[in-house]
């Protein structure tokens, strides 16, 4: 299947063996319409960006990883961040996320300045990410990991800890949100075994469902598939086109382009550290910068009329 298939098949709502899955629900339609008069451009405005990054630097010694001078992820949608291996995506994701810290440059999330808060503030502030290798805790059961994650428990507090009545109510809801979320990624079976004892696939579902248990308005996902089987693919994509039908903004780094024509609204494409593409997924495909960043210059077309005679 080509890109404008991919891409088709996505919009109807048809399931198709290169990875589109599902329906587009009408907040997706909604997210892909306003992005329809955009311009394929690296670096263009949106017409609502709910992350805003400007100008940011990352450097390791005398290598540039990022140099990103724009870039805006539209709200309510699914954006794929691009890139042969080494371009700067998980070094992007993790100056945002505050893991890393940058060398220069500002960006916002949803009108508020992230520049240079602690990773726990951007996760409660509803930016929350996973890992290309997953973090599970692997002595705590299943429902424990879910359990940990939901923000704002009254039992954390010294004072209060020491007064059961103050936070049992509330640890009985959070049980209740993290039974519900094990039922949604079909982990209810493995409720109590130890999280170290997941595959890896489930491992993945398992991080997915704890970023939810944080309530996010945005998730960034690290290459949410890798090393997944084909089964556990299919489930984990359209888990993630669901949170994008249900309002939730969704930016994924993925090496697999079925999978990028299959559920993105839109893909940026980075290359040594910078932003080379960005455009409907079913444009990427035939964009010349994307064509040199992942195969090289084309040396087999002339650079110019005298090398040609």
């Amino acid at each position: 299947m080509d890109a404008d298939s991919a891409s088709s098949g996505r919009a109807s709502g048809t399931a198709g063996a290169d990875g589109s899955v599902g329906s587009v629900g009408s907040v997706g339609a909604a997210a892909i319409g306003r992005l329809a008069g955009v311009a394929p451009e690296p670096g263009v405005r949106k017409p609502d960006p709910l992350l805003v990054m400007d100008r940011i630097n990352r450097t390791f010694g005398g290598i540039t990883a990022v140099r990103v001078d724009h870039l805006e992820v539209q709200r309510g949608a699914i954006t794929a961040l691009i890139g042969p291996n080494g371009a700067g995506k998980t070094t992007l994701f993790n100056v945002v996320s505050g893991f890393d810290r940058a060398d220069g440059g500002r960006w916002w999330f949803d009108g508020h300045p992230l520049t240079g808060r602690p990773a726990h503030r951007v996760a409660r502030g509803g930016l929350v990410r996973t890992f290309q290798l997953t973090r599970t805790l692997a002595r705590l059961t299943v429902l424990e990991n879910l359990k940990l994650a939901a923000t704002g428990q009254l039992g954390e507090r010294l004072s209060a800890a020491l007064l059961p009545p103050l936070w049992r109510g509330q640890e009985r809801e959070i049980e209740r949100r993290a039974d519900e979320m094990l039922e949604r990624f079909r982990l209810g079976p493995l409720r109590d075994d130890h999280a170290g004892t997941l595959s890896g696939g489930q491992r993945k579902l398992l991080e997915l469902a704890r970023a939810l248990m944080a309530r996010p308005v945005m998730v960034l996902l690290d290459e949410p598939v890798a090393g997944v089987n084909p089964a556990l693919t299919q489930s984990l994509l359209a888990h993630i086109t669901e949170l994008r039908d249900e309002g939730l903004t969704v930016c994924f780094v993925e090496h697999d382009m079925d999978v990028v024509m299959g559920i993105s609204d839109w893909v940026a494409v980075m290359a040594d550290g910078r932003l080379v593409a960005e455009g409907p997924p079913h444009t990427i495909g035939r964009n010349p910068a994307v064509v040199d960043a992942y195969l090289g210059r084309r040396h087999d077309e002339p650079e110019a009329t005298g090398e040609e005679e």
